[in-house]
């Protein structure tokens, strides 16, 4: 298990403070998420492996013109992924996970880009290969979803970071619809968070391989602690950063506090990587909120 007692608890110290300062400041909140958006987007199609750029996904999103010839169907990924986003965002979803629910949030994702699969699991004749893993027969899928939301609902005594994880594995390689797995997936960790109420997570492309990494751990050896990992350093970023902003830090980016304070930068970087300090990205740049003072607390 990768959530030890310690971060645990840093955790729960975080998520105090971040329901502590958050009341009254509702709308502060919804422009980070809002501002955030095209950044989920981007990276979860790029792990996908969609062509976009960053910089493209957010011209897309405000309806601006490309330079560049980008296929239909990546416009369509980019705008229906934060459609769902916004959803799952502003209709304050707090219920459990059910698979009408999954159903409706799949259907918003592909719809118009392949209704034929849209809002429907895999059916008969429709098998599916992650790399080297072939995904459960057609005929299983709808089984063991339904066993993987029962034991989700029904798991009381897991903490929450190892369940949201354990679901995520599962979940991939059920891989139960003919397309947008992955992408669903992650939404699905937002939805869970959410009703938590943690903010949501951003799992970055430049952290794929890791991220593919603890796929193949899980289906090799049913080791589910690389994910969690992930999971919770996507989750201390999010509280770092909005946290950050609750307290009306001045935000500066962490080369310039490496400089202005004569601190040495890879080793900042490194601890921002680990989240040892209360660093977060902004467009794959890392920055982190000061005091008056020069302090980050």
């Amino acid at each position: 298990m990768a959530i030890t007692k310690p971060l645990q608890k840093r955790i729960e110290l975080l998520k105090a403070q971040y329901d502590s300062l958050r009341h009254g400041k509702e709308s502060l909140l919804r422009m980070i998420d809002e501002a955030e958006i095209p950044e989920g987007v981007y990276n979860s199609n790029a792990i996908e492996n969609s062509t976009l750029t960053l910089k493209e996904t957010e011209k897309i999103l405000l309806e601006m013109e490309v330079s560049r010839d980008v296929s239909v169907r990546e416009v369509f990924e980019a705008k229906n992924l934060a459609r769902v986003i916004d959803y799952i965002r502003s209709s304050l979803l707090r219920t459990e996970l059910t698979e009408e629910m999954i159903l409706l949030l799949h259907r918003m994702l592909i719809g118009g880009i392949d209704d034929s699969i849209a809002g429907r699991f895999r059916s008969s004749g429709e098998y599916v290969r992650v790399g080297t893993h072939i995904a459960p027969a057609p005929g299983q899928v709808e089984g063991m979803m339904r066993e993987l939301l029962i034991q989700e609902s029904s798991d009381l005594s897991s903490y929450f970071l190892d369940k949201i994880a354990a679901f995520h594995l599962v979940f991939e390689t059920i891989h139960p619809f003919c397309d947008g797995n992955g992408r669903i997936g992650r939404i699905l960790i937002h939805c869970q968070l959410l009703r938590l109420g943690f903010p949501m997570i951003i799992i970055r492309n430049k952290e794929k391989q890791e991220y593919y990494r603890a796929f193949r751990e899980y289906r090799h050896a049913k080791r589910t602690n690389i994910m969690e990992r992930i999971i919770a350093l996507a989750l201390l970023e999010s509280l770092h950063k909005r946290i950050a902003y609750l307290k009306w830090k001045t935000i500066v980016t962490l080369s310039d506090y490496a400089r202005a304070r004569t601190k040495s930068a890879p080793a900042l970087f490194n601890a921002a990587k680990r989240q040892t300090i209360p660093a977060f990205r902004e467009k794959g740049v890392w920055k982190i909120g000061e005091g008056k003072d020069g302090s980050l607390v």
